[in-house]
């Protein structure tokens, strides 16, 4: 993947009563016209442009359907994906469904997160941020392992 279409950065939003968001032009330049939006985890919704979301389609087509794991996985993520557009107003349109997972009201938070883009409720984000979530040096020795 090209450094074009990589994501970094926070910003903070409003949402209107209709449920629409204004996505960062640097966001939108990257996610083209359309994007998946999806359950994500820890009470966020995950964004991907449809390049990266057809990559991942294709890696987890190869998941087990056997494994009862593989399943509930698959059945979070798909079940709740569905596809958005911006529209002239640089907004995108949330779904009621996936507005009310992730708690999304007034103030929220995008986070370009190198292939996705996160978006928080701000309290959540916040709340996320003071309880410990920070790199230390266990999680550091981690990543190195994985290659990081």
């Amino acid at each position: 993947m090209g450094s074009e279409n990589m994501f970094r950065g926070e910003s903070q939003h409003s949402i209107d009563a209709k449920g629409r968001m204004i996505l960062p032009a640097r966001f939108r330049e990257a996610l083209g016209g359309s994007f998946i939006v999806t359950r994500g985890l820890d009470k966020c919704l995950f964004v991907y442009s449809l390049e990266e979301w057809n990559k991942y389609e294709a890696k987890v087509q190869n998941l087990p359907v056997t494994d009862p794991d593989a399943r509930k996985f698959i059945r979070f993520f798909f079940g709740g994906a569905c596809e958005a557009e911006i529209d002239g107003q640089g907004r995108a349109l949330l779904p009621p469904n996936l507005r009310e997972y992730a708690g999304l009201q007034k103030e929220i938070v995008t986070i370009g997160v190198v292939n996705r883009i996160e978006i928080w409720q701000k309290e959540n984000w916040d709340e996320y941020n003071s309880n410990d979530n920070f790199i230390d040096t266990e999680v550091a020795k981690r990543m190195a392992e994985l290659g990081i």
